[in-house]
């Protein structure tokens, strides 16, 4: 980093993770600077998932650093929390509490943990709601959603909390394909905000249309990173040309 220049708002250096004798995630460099939108890509049982579940701390890693905005993180408590306070995250199911309206489960964690009044909760919830454009559901229960608007409302809920940088994985892969545009759409809503964007996806031409840079892994390394015009017209690597073969063309 050169003098003046911003930080990154995630810097990966040389991180391993075993699983038992096998290593799931190998050497791996990453570096993504505030407001950057980054898709991973690769096939399945390529580490995608596990390295941005290493990012908040939900999975440890045995060796190498991770840092969230100058935030080293260790395996401790309070630094835990630290970092998390930085980062949402969105699952590939949505997680949501289904004996709480949408309102409450996007009020829940900020009156909980963060202890705002139940006022000021729900005025940044509805501001969320409005945001991934389902304000008029706030009273209804998860059961009475389909799964777009469930996973809209997961991604509302971790915006309440204000993060700095929104993690994504493969949050369109339970969805019947009529939902996946909805989802798409609102985290590309996220990405023209200038929210700092990592998602996991195989969906290409959402990764075409919104990222700044691609990443594609295979068998815990990431073998290539570019721009998508080059990532899908110039591919490198043999091994990036065959997946693209196999998923795009």
């Amino acid at each position: 980093m050169t003098e003046g220049s911003p930080a990154p708002a995630i810097e990966i250096s040389s991180m391993s993770k075993w699983f038992g004798p096998f290593q799931v995630l190998d050497d791996i460099d990453l570096k993504v600077m505030p407001g950057e939108r980054i898709v991973v890509c690769g096939p399945s049982g390529s580490g995608k998932s596990t390295m941005i579940r290493c990012i908040n701390g939900l999975e440890p890693f045995q060796k190498g650093r991770i840092a969230v905005h100058g935030q080293e993180l260790i395996q401790k408590a309070r630094t835990l929390d630290a970092v998390r306070k930085n980062v949402g995250m969105v699952f590939q199911q949505f997680n949501l509490f289904p004996h709480l309206t949408v309102l409450d489960n996007c009020t829940l964690a900020q009156r909980w943990v963060h202890k705002v009044p139940r006022a000021a909760a729900e005025k940044i919830a509805m501001a969320q709601l409005e945001k991934v454009r389902i304000p008029e559901q706030s009273r209804k229960y998860p059961s009475q959603l389909s799964g777009g608007q469930q996973q809209r409302v997961a991604i509302a809920r971790s915006l309440c909390l204000r993060p700095k940088v929104m993690l994504f994985d493969e949050p369109t892969s339970s969805l019947d394909p009529e939902m996946v545009r909805e989802v798409l759409d609102t985290m590309a809503d996220l990405a023209r905000d200038g929210m700092t964007i990592i998602c996991v996806t195989h969906e290409m031409g959402f990764a075409r249309g919104i990222a700044d840079r691609i990443v594609f892994m295979d068998q815990g390394k990431v073998v290539e990173e570019a721009p998508p015009a080059e990532f899908f017209d110039k591919p490198r690597e043999a091994r990036t040309r065959k997946f693209l073969d196999q998923v795009v063309r």
